[in-house]
């Protein structure tokens, strides 16, 4: 098995952490842990970095790092997505999307940098502001801190990092326990690309504690943090004064299927959403409101869909559906799926473990709208339709939950869809496209519970930067 060290310079491992394939459970690598010592040393040394303002990476040397970043990605491609896939359990054939997406999202940062700049400020618009030119530039905000998620092990890593790098911060970053092994590469590749090791340095901590440690330290200016609300609204509570952050966690994506829509071309679209890389996605499409006309029988076609996908190995190219990322989460998720039948939802497909790793994917009809699966993120292979009967309803049932990320709408009319844009709760909605879509320019941004701030790589980079005001008095303006 390969052994990855950790990427902190001169730190010695508190321990080590077996990574497991989530498919087979088999053991694939070793990797380090990072204690309270190792932690204090990352911090220390990112600290000094930002502290002295001649080390500093200039633009230029910024931009040629990232630049042979990003053929690097595009060189190594299948093996990465081979590795993401074993680790991670998407399958092989999305694996190799999110690969090109994170060559694309380091190809952002370099555009970004080469176009956003500061601004000039109104002046001599008054007697106190004659004679005054103001200018601001954008400065690193500080230490960096990314914590994140296993889903999208490489992609993720590259929405976090790149943007810290590209701002010009010392980042440290800290990878899910069940997918280390794609950020290590990505940092290595970081490094062999000419970023010198103390400004990107990576490690998983070897527990709790030393995890919030990292994350809660005064030195720390900005954290980025994809995971589950429970966690990243805690960790907010407890940053240090003067700290910023981002903050992504989960939903339970509506979808609303109008009764003019080309109903059976949504089916695929909104199967793929719910179901791609076994529902661990953020904005998988989760609860599916469907005229009452045509309700049942889309309900069926998805079911159809549902019933036809491959899982299996993540790792094989015709599968399409790979494995939960633990087997205790295929437990829970059976759990709920049960529970909602016993409340009265009925399953048209699925509704049943495939094996120790793996969850059929599974269409419900009808569910009670109280059952965990419409009122909490099953994070698993489940969708939920219900029916209804007018376009008011279906939209007061979508808004109806605590979180609130991207939302859909199908429809052939422009006012039913932007009635449903209008009032659908939602950072963005989506018309005749479902709801996982998303480009890594765009702006990315879960709302209530379900997160804080804007992703996408350029909101990143700013949100990394501070702006800078120059004001100059002369006679001569």
């Amino acid at each position: 098995m390969e052994h990855f060290p950790l990427l902190i310079p001169g730190a010695t491992p508190a321990g080590h952490l077996e990574v497991v394939a989530p498919f087979d459970r088999t053991p694939i690598a070793i990797v380090d842990t990072a204690g309270a010592e190792a932690i204090e040393l990352a911090l220390g040394t990112a600290h000094k970095l930002y502290e002295d303002r001649d080390t500093w990476l200039p633009l230029p040397k910024r931009l040629e790092i990232l630049e042979k970043l990003q053929k690097l990605i595009l060189e190594r491609a299948e093996d990465l997505a081979l590795e993401a896939a074993r680790e991670g359990g998407k399958p092989l054939l999305d694996s190799r999307v999110e690969i090109a997406r994170a060559a694309d999202s380091i190809r952002v940062c370099v555009e970004t940098m080469r176009t956003d700049a500061g601004r000039e400020i109104p002046m001599n618009l008054n007697a106190s502001s004659a004679q005054k030119l103001a200018v601001t530039r954008r400065e690193p905000i500080g230490v960096v801190v990314a914590i994140s998620a296993f889903n999208h092990p490489l992609n993720l890593i590259a929405h976090q990092v790149g943007p810290a790098v590209a701002a010009g911060c010392p980042v440290i970053v800290k990878p899910a326990e069940d997918t280390p092994l794609s950020c290590m590469r990505f940092v290595q590749m970081l490094r062999e690309a000419g970023l010198p090791e103390e400004w990107c340095q990576a490690c998983v901590t070897k527990d709790l504690e030393t995890a919030e440690k990292l994350a809660t330290d005064s030195r720390v200016a900005f954290l980025t943090f994809i995971g589950s609300a429970k966690v990243g609204w805690m960790l907010r509570s407890r940053l240090a004064p003067g700290a910023r952050c981002a903050l992504e966690h989960g939903g339970i994506a509506p979808v609303i299927v109008a009764e003019d829509a080309d109903w059976r071309a949504a089916v695929g679209p909104i199967a793929k959403a719910g179901f791609y890389h076994a529902g661990q996605v953020c904005v998988s499409a989760q609860r599916i409101y469907v005229h009452e006309s045509i309700a049942f029988e889309f309900a069926e076609a998805l079911a159809e869909v549902a019933k036809k996908q491959v899982i299996g190995d993540p790792t094989k190219a015709e599968t399409e559906i790979g494995p939960l990322i633990r087997p205790q989460e295929v437990t829970r998720v059976n759990m709920w799926v049960r529970e909602a039948v016993a409340e009265g939802a009925v399953p048209l497909s699925g509704a049943e473990p495939l094996s120790e790793t793996c969850y059929k994917c599974s269409v419900l009809w009808n569910v009670p709208e109280t059952s965990k699966v419409s009122t909490q993120e099953v994070f698993g292979p489940v969708v939920c339709v219900y029916p209804y009967s007018e376009l008011d309803d279906a939209i007061e049932r979508a808004n109806k939950t605590p979180f609130s990320f991207q939302a859909a709408i199908y429809t052939r009319s422009i006012d039913t869809a932007m009635r449903a844009y209008s009032r659908l709760n939602g950072s963005a909605i989506m018309v005749n496209e479902h709801t996982a879509f998303r480009v890594d320019w765009m702006p990315f941004a879960g709302l209530k519970q379900s997160g804080h701030g804007i992703g996408g790589i350029p909101y990143s980079i700013r949100d990394m930067q501070v702006e800078k005001m120059l004001v100059v008095k002369s006679l001569n303006l």
